[in-house]
């Protein structure tokens, strides 16, 4: 991998996350590749090789479905997310795909709040490379408590 390629994905992870805590929710998809996948799994039943996850989605379609939802139709209590990310390490490069791995958290801050850790965990990625850049042709975020707040709504 060369220089240029490493900091590239290295941008890529920044440019995520600052996308999800800025509320840019339009931006989201445009992380990924057409055909993608997302999932939102508690380490438990990754560990065990269970497949249910909390969020599950299977296009860029989807993804984009999941952005209207949290603009236009779900309601909740509103809070601001804040997440530190690891450098991602390489666990394999095939030709036009790498295989990668990062650390997470994510604290949240209610209007009227402290802050608190929200979520911890990892993430296990595919990326390819498009004419855009890097995108995400899947990414499953597998996190460690399998104790979560009563909704997720946004994007981790």
């Amino acid at each position: 991998m060369s220089f240029e390629d490493w900091m590239a994905l290295n941008q890529l992870y920044s440019d995520y996350a600052i996308a999800v805590d800025s509320g840019r929710w339009d931006s989201w998809p445009e992380f990924f590749i057409e055909d993608c996948s997302y999932r939102l799994q508690p380490r438990e039943n990754y560990d065990r090789g269970f497949p249910l996850a909390t969020l599950s989605f299977e296009s860029k379609g989807m993804l984009k479905d999941r952005v209207y939802g949290i603009q236009e139709t779900l309601f909740h209590d509103p809070y601001y997310q804040r997440h530190v990310v690891g450098t991602p390490v390489i666990r394999k490069l095939e030709a036009g795909r790498i295989h990668a791995e990062a650390n997470y958290a994510v604290f949240r801050t209610k209007l009227s709040g402290l802050s608190t850790v929200y979520n911890v965990g990892r993430t296990i990625d595919e990326v390819v490379r498009t004419e855009a850049g890097f995108k995400f042709a899947s990414r499953l975020v597998i996190y460690d408590s399998e104790m979560i707040p009563n909704s997720i709504i946004y994007p981790i």
